[in-house]
């Protein structure tokens, strides 16, 4: 039986969460706190399977407990569910946990998240392997760049032109974007030699997943990382996110469900990289 721990300094709040999973008692054992010294008591002589803690909570706060469960059960997936999500506590709360729920959350709600943390950890069986993804602190953030062009594609009018500008302040960016649609890949007759050009030939949205891509492969420059295929699995990456948006707009899917196609097989990979980059530090 799968195991959950829940800290929360609101009786009420713990009371609700008991309610909202009743349906669940015969699949999750479930423990409730409203202290985190009590809960590492707990975990010290129970293996739990995944902690969901309030960033707010009575003695050493939510934060420095989350940090305390990374330290000595790293293969605990570490959730927080909390209302201040505009508190400076909650930034600081990212490097600790590996996802953020804001309250008020519905039970379906609730109980779905739940579930798909169960399904992910069940597709990675190997404890060593459970041990190392969870005790990665951060992805990579994401880029400036990325934002901005985001800000551009959901404004009222979205613009080639700006999109171009904005992109051509980043030169390596620029230059990137041009060498790829040059590339065999693409297969063009003729050379593309400004970035309007090649914005208006690979699309708005396709350009705002390859800034993305790119700043992510760009942060694997250690020389840890010196013999790992990093530009061929770059390579892969963007052909597979190329035509998983092709085979998704081919089923008539709606432009949501196409861009999503499209950055999921941008990053599928990111993972290799993030178990080479740790496994490879001394």
């Amino acid at each position: 039986m799968k195991r959950m721990l829940f800290v929360d300094d609101e009786p009420l709040v713990l009371q609700g969460l008991r309610r909202m999973l009743r349906s669940m008692r015969n699949e999750w054992k479930l423990y409730f706190f409203t202290r985190a010294e009590e809960a590492l008591k707990c975990m010290d002589k129970i293996h739990f399977d995944i902690v969901v803690s309030d960033i707010r909570i009575p003695g050493m706060g939510g934060v420095r407990f989350l940090n305390e469960v990374r330290t000595r059960y790293p293969q605990t997936v570490r959730i927080i569910l909390s209302g201040h999500c505009d508190d400076d506590a909650l930034v600081q709360s990212i490097g600790v946990a590996h996802q953020i729920v804001p309250k008020p959350c519905d039970a379906n709600s609730l109980k779905e998240i739940l579930a798909h943390t169960f399904a992910l950890r069940g597709l990675l069986s190997n404890t060593g392997l459970q041990k190392l993804v969870s005790g990665i602190d951060t992805l990579p953030s994401v880029p400036r760049l990325y934002l901005d062009i985001n800000d551009e594609l959901m404004s009222s009018d979205p613009s080639i032109q700006r999109v171009a500008d904005i992109i051509s302040t980043d030169l390596g960016m620029t230059a990137k974007i041009l060498q790829m649609i040059n590339s065999a890949f693409f297969g063009l007759r003729c050379k593309v030699s400004n970035i309007k050009q090649a914005v208006t030939l690979l699309g708005l949205n396709t350009i705002s997943s390859f800034v993305l891509t790119t700043h992510f492969f760009s942060m694997f420059k250690g020389d840890n990382l010196r013999n790992f295929p990093i530009d061929q699995i770059r390579r892969h990456s963007m052909r597979t996110g190329m035509f998983a948006a092709a085979i998704s707009n081919a089923e008539g899917q709606e432009a949501n469900a196409v861009d999503d196609a499209r950055i999921a097989g941008f990053l599928h990979d990111c993972g290799k990289l993030l178990l080479a980059d740790k496994l490879t530090k001394p």
